[in-house]
Order: C-alpha cells, then structure tokens, then sequence
C-alpha cells in the first residue's frame, strides 16, 4: 500500500508565502505619502483603465498591488462592506482601520485554508482632521500601521530606500508628487502618462478622494501630457 506524501504545515506555510511575494514583486511599485492637506498614491500603472488606486468611502481610500482580478475582489468587497455599516449605522462608523482589518481577516483565512493564497499586497488609508491613518495588509493577513510613506509592489526596497533619503513631513502635493516619481524612477524618468495618481484631501468637502488627470500630473511634473 502506497503511504500518502506528506509536507509539513511549516513547509506548506513557507511555500504559499514565496508565491504569493513572487508574485507581488512581478507587479510595478505603488508608493504613498503623507503631504500637507492629506494623502498621495502615487503607482507606475500605464494602463489607464486597470485602476490600482480607488476610492472605498468618503475619506478612505485603497491601493493594490499583485494580481489584478485578486485585488479587485477585495476591493468590491471593502466597498460593500463600509456601504453596509454606513448605511446601518453611521457614516462616522466607517473607518479605515476597522477595513484594514477585514482586508487582514479575509487574507488570513485564504492564506491557512485555501491551496492558493492571495498574490496582493494592500493599503488602506483614511484621512482625518489631524493627521492620516495608513494601513498596510500582506498576501497573509499580516497588518501594520505606517507613517509618513510606504511602498508596496516591484522593487519596493529600492524604492524605499530612494524615498527615505528625500522625505520630509509637510510636503505640497508637487513636492510628494515629484519626491514619488523620482523614486519610482530606477533608469530615468517615468511619463506623466505613465503614472496613476490619487489621494486623499481633507479639505475638500465630504468625499476626501480625489484623481488627477495626466494632464494635471504633467503640469505639476512640468513635463508635456
């Protein structure tokens, strides 16, 4: 009689987890950083239809990295999820750390039961009065709080290192603007036309997200749409 393989739990652990990074770091960089009014996201996306970047309520807003129809589910899903409890409840008792963790939840689970886990890597970000709140959830649920900036994707090492030697706290939006793209930049610069950009904005009214068009992005890079 055959005796059945057997891999250890720790083996199995290890083994999702490299192929859920392998597959996250094939994907381009998105960085995120705190500037004066709020917060930017900043993602290497050339594609003008496949969004990295999205609004999930009014001053909460979501960025992905990975395999694109992975991360889209999650973040249907977050909307659903601060749609309902809005709606049941208050507005004020939608918040981005309560979606962090449902995000952490949803990615734990798959990550133990499922043969396959999630290739994404998440932020989660929410705007406040007095400063912003960063979330960033891995392909295992894992979950941490980050300030000032944060790089998820592609070569995000690099690209952090890049970012810590030229951060500073109260950036305008074209100083966090430029300071992003020159870190995502590893062999010259990328086009305005390249570069999928949002954030979040505390003065604006009572939606906080907003999307500049490239040719926004271009004028405040001084580079030509």
């Amino acid at each position: 009689m055959s005796m059945p393989f057997y891999i250890p739990a720790e083996q199995q652990a290890r083994d999702k987890a490299d192929f859920a990074r392998k597959g996250i770091a094939r994907g381009r960089s998105v960085v995120a950083v705190t500037y004066t009014d709020g917060l930017l996201f900043v993602a290497d996306n050339p594609s003008a239809t496949l969004n990295k970047l999205s609004e999930i309520y009014d001053r909460i807003a979501f960025a992905a990295v990975g395999k694109y129809s992975e991360f889209e589910q999650l973040r249907r899903y977050g909307i659903r999820n601060a749609e309902v409890t809005g709606y049941q409840y208050a507005r004020e008792d939608v918040t981005g750390r309560s979606l962090a963790n449902g995000y952490a939840n949803a990615l734990g689970q798959a990550f133990a039961d499922s043969p396959k886990p999630f290739e994404v890597e998440l932020l989660v970000a929410e705007v406040e009065a007095d400063g912003v709140e960063i979330y960033h959830v891995l392909y295992d649920g894992s979950i941490t709080d980050e300030q000032g900036f944060v790089v998820v994707g592609g070569s995000a090492e690099a690209v952090n290192t890049r970012l810590k030697d030229s951060y500073a706290p109260d950036l305008s939006l074209g100083e966090a603007l430029a300071m992003s793209q020159r870190a995502l930049s590893s062999d010259g610069d990328i086009a305005a036309a390249n570069l999928e950009v949002a954030g979040l904005d505390r003065t604006r009214g009572r939606r906080k997200f907003f999307r500049l068009p490239d040719e926004r992005v271009a004028e405040l890079l001084g580079q030509t749409a």
